[in-house]
């Protein structure tokens, strides 16, 4: 909604770069997400899009440059304390436990969040107690909201793989993010499950969660995103709304393809 949108920054990447020997993944990257929104980043694969998300999210240390969430720069922050901060992301690569329960995969991501130890557990003491069962609920709850409802006794790995990537959201929901990054969500999946995600993402977004996302489905990109930047080559070529983009013809060039130019056109006429 759009009542949910502020000027606030929640995500500022200021001069971040990244390079593995003389190769150059990010180069003194800047981009801006506000609060509220569901910002894109895009680009030809090797452009540097997945890079991005493991220099906010801690999984790799930048070259240079600064990562500020919420007014705090979190470079050299450990993964699980970005997390607790709020800072949470979904994988392009499905990581899913062959022996868990798709409840059981949810219920683990409350980890970052558990206030029980593990004797208080192991004991079954009144307050490990309580807090289960709020897990519990808040699982099923999670499950209902992307659409995985009656399903949390199966096996994961039974799953179809659109509700594979289904319940990698739910597993990044459960953590509480302030902000969730995810990381090509629509991949494998058909049309009309791209229309579901798409109604889902709004939903993340409506309930007060930023979204940056990461991908290459234009369908989910201009049908979804308020903001997007354009990568190549490690660098920044664009930002902008998604007509802006469309019809940007550095990034059809780099990017889109003459073909996609041909059925933008009218649409950049108006």
């Amino acid at each position: 909604m759009d009542n949910l949108k502020t000027n606030e920054s929640i995500l500022a990447v200021q001069g971040l770069s990244k390079s593995f020997g003389g190769v150059k993944a990010v180069n003194d990257l800047y981009f801006e997400v506000k609060k509220g929104q569901i910002f894109a980043v895009i680009g030809p694969n090797g452009s540097g899009k997945t890079t991005c998300i493991n220099l906010i999210t801690g999984v790799l240390k930048p070259t240079a440059g600064t990562v500020i969430f919420e007014g705090k720069n979190i470079v050299g922050i450990k993964k699980a304390d970005i997390a607790k901060l709020g800072v949470t992301r979904t994988f392009q690569n499905l990581r899913l436990w062959s022996t868990l329960t798709v409840a059981d995969h949810v219920m683990a991501s409350r980890y970052c969040r558990s206030k029980a130890d593990f004797f208080s557990s192991m004991l079954r003491l009144k307050g490990a107690m309580r807090e289960e069962k709020a897990n519990i609920e808040m699982t099923d709850r999670i499950l209902e909201e992307v659409g995985l409802e009656g399903v949390g006794d199966r096996l994961a790995i039974s799953l179809p793989y659109g509700k594979r990537r289904l319940l990698e959201i739910a597993r990044a929901l459960a953590t509480e993010p302030k902000l969730l990054l995810m990381d090509e969500p629509a991949a494998g999946m058909s049309s009309k499950e791209i229309d579901k995600l798409i109604e889902l993402m709004f939903k993340i977004r409506d309930s007060g969660i930023t979204v940056l996302v990461v991908e290459h489905r234009m369908k989910l990109v201009m049908g979804a995103s308020d903001r997007i930047i354009v990568l190549n080559y490690g660098e920044k070529i664009a930002e902008g709304s998604s007509n802006d983009i469309r019809c940007n013809e550095m990034v059809i060039q780099a990017y889109l393809g003459t073909a996609y130019s041909s059925e933008v056109t009218e649409v950049c006429r108006v």
